[in-house]
């Protein structure tokens, strides 16, 4: 009976109450402790990767997790933690990054079909000995303003030499605030727009900084899961190299055009000049290279010949806007001294798949051929 008594005493209603309450204050101060901290980038440096499992060859993004064994997320350090480019830098190593859109990333290219593949199996070993390898830093979504946010974090990783793929939708003021990597890493960007003075307005709807409530454990739920979960398809990753759910059968880009002029916020040809496009982006990002090269490549686009092709390049391009483009875009880098690489009709058109972008793996491979010979031979 006295045992009994014991046990009853010991889940009394009031002391259950009381070990909820304190559940619930202990709750309450992590949340307030991890919201004034924000240790969310020191917890993405947490990983399996590179060690327990193998580096990814791109950065994580997936839209058929459960198939691809990868998915997309907005924390930086967590992305370059799982890719291989967190190794040890080799003595010898002479260490290339690529950046660029989906394109660059390799949309419905498996890794060693890849611009970084092909061009791994290109290059030789530089005069003074070191031996080149490339990094895929490329990112889906076409955004300069990406592309420098990522930049910044490679430049820990110790980058000999950067190719930065661009074209004219990665260089339209309108895509500088869309990307999600980027409105979830104002905190980032507003050093640069500071130190570059770029002409990014930080106080919008869209790069709005999060709200205290926000960045508590229960407002950063997701984010947590998701490093949880990136960490998770690792296993499944390492043993089947697999990172993106390829179709068999692939929707071709359109080759008969609608006969319209229209490019962003133009909806006439006009004459476009260097504040028309993100120029200063592109700058800062060279500056913010530091000692580092960087190399600008204009990368290939899809030519139609069929219906209004007259009209537009593609379902991207009017031609006004393209031409007028890759004017301004060759005459500044001659003006700064820049060292860039017009490749837009390097490929041929029957080597492009689903958009104007993407290219297939031969297409790729000579697109690798091409930037070999102009860089490295």
């Amino acid at each position: 009976m006295s045992q009994m008594h014991k046990k009853s005493t010991f889940f009394t209603p009031l002391r259950l109450l009381r070990i909820i309450g304190k559940t619930a204050v202990l709750f309450f101060l992590c949340n307030i402790v991890f919201a004034l901290t924000t240790p969310q980038e020191q917890l993405g440096r947490l990983t399996l990767y590179n060690w327990l499992l193998t580096g990814r060859d791109r950065l994580p993004y997936g839209e058929q997790t459960a198939n691809s064994y990868n998915l997309s997320l907005n924390n930086l350090p967590a992305m370059f933690a799982s890719h291989m480019i967190h190794q040890q830098k080799k003595a010898d190593e002479f260490r290339i990054i690529l950046l660029g859109d989906s394109a660059t990333w390799g949309w419905l290219l498996d890794n060693p079909d890849t611009l970084a593949g092909q061009l791994n199996q290109l290059v030789r070993p530089r005069a003074d000995g070191r031996i080149p390898t490339v990094y895929n830093l490329g990112y889906p979504i076409m955004s300069l303003s990406k592309d420098l946010l990522i930049l910044d974090e490679a430049k820990r990783h110790q980058p000999d030499m950067i190719i930065w793929l661009v074209s004219l939708e990665s260089m339209a003021l309108e895509q500088q605030t869309v990307h999600p990597v980027v409105q979830n890493n104002t905190h980032r960007l507003e050093p640069l727009v500071t130190a570059y003075n770029l002409p990014l307005e930080l106080k919008t709807a869209e790069l709005t900084a999060p709200t205290f409530w926000e960045q508590t454990i229960v407002g950063q739920r997701r984010p947590l899961a998701d490093l949880i979960r990136l960490q998770s398809y690792g296993f499944a990753w390492s043993s089947t190299g697999i990172d993106q759910t390829i179709p068999h059968e692939i929707t071709l880009r359109q080759s008969d055009l609608a006969a319209d002029t229209r490019w962003q916020q133009f909806s006439t040809p006009q004459d476009l000049t260097i504040n028309d496009l993100a120029f200063e982006i592109l700058e800062a990002g060279i500056n913010h290279a530091a000692e580092t090269e960087v190399i600008i490549i204009n990368e290939p686009i899809y030519r139609s010949d069929g219906a209004n092709s007259d009209i537009r390049y593609n379902s991207f391009y009017p031609r006004w806007a393209y031409d007028q483009y890759r004017e301004l875009l060759t005459s500044h880098a001659a003006e700064r001294g820049w060292r860039y690489i017009d490749l837009w009709d390097a490929i041929p058109a029957d080597q492009f798949t689903d958009t104007p972008l993407h290219l297939t793996p031969n297409g790729t491979k000579q697109l690798a051929i091409e930037i070999n010979q102009q860089i490295f031979e």
